[in-house]
């Protein structure tokens, strides 16, 4: 299982089985801050074992390039994780199908400016791929004890590329 993967837009749709996206299309749930701030509310569905709690985390990542070459995919047993970049730069997301406890062919997709994502809990994902941009971001996901990290390693990387 080796290839080349088409880097696709992310959309809602098409992200649906691995999580959601998180932005501020449509209209604000509400208008706040006498009506000069839209709030898009409960955007992400927080899924955490019960031995957990929601932490927020900065993460700063290295900035990547096209064509990548994905060798590692990760995955979370016990909680969700909400990549939210802190600029407004695209950045690559990567998912796989659960095959029997092992990633599946991997899906590519490109951000938007101003979009982020929530993994739903045990979803297979490539590490943080930032293409521009300063690679900041903000990480909503469990905190607390438990093995809460599996790791595949792929023998023939697959080539990610736009």
């Amino acid at each position: 299982m080796t290839g080349t993967i088409r880097i696709q837009p992310l959309t809602a749709e098409a992200f649906a089985p691995y999580g959601e996206v998180l932005d501020t299309s449509g209209a604000p749930d509400k208008l706040i801050n006498q009506g000069l701030c839209g709030r898009y509310h409960d955007r992400a569905t927080l899924d955490f074992t019960d031995a957990g709690k929601a932490g927020i985390s900065l993460f700063k990542a290295e900035l990547r390039s096209l064509p990548y070459s994905l060798e590692l995919m990760e995955r979370h047993p016990l909680g969700s994780q909400a990549f939210l970049p802190m600029s407004m730069d695209g950045f690559l997301v990567i998912v796989a199908p659960d095959e029997s406890g092992k990633p599946g062919v991997p899906l590519a997709f490109r951000t938007a400016p101003g979009q982020g994502i929530n993994f739903h809990r045990g979803t297979w994902h490539g590490v943080l791929t930032p293409l521009s941009g300063s690679g900041l971001f903000c990480v909503v996901d469990r905190i607390g004890e438990g093995a809460n990290l599996e790791e595949h390693w792929f023998e023939t990387p697959f080539v990610i590329d736009g």
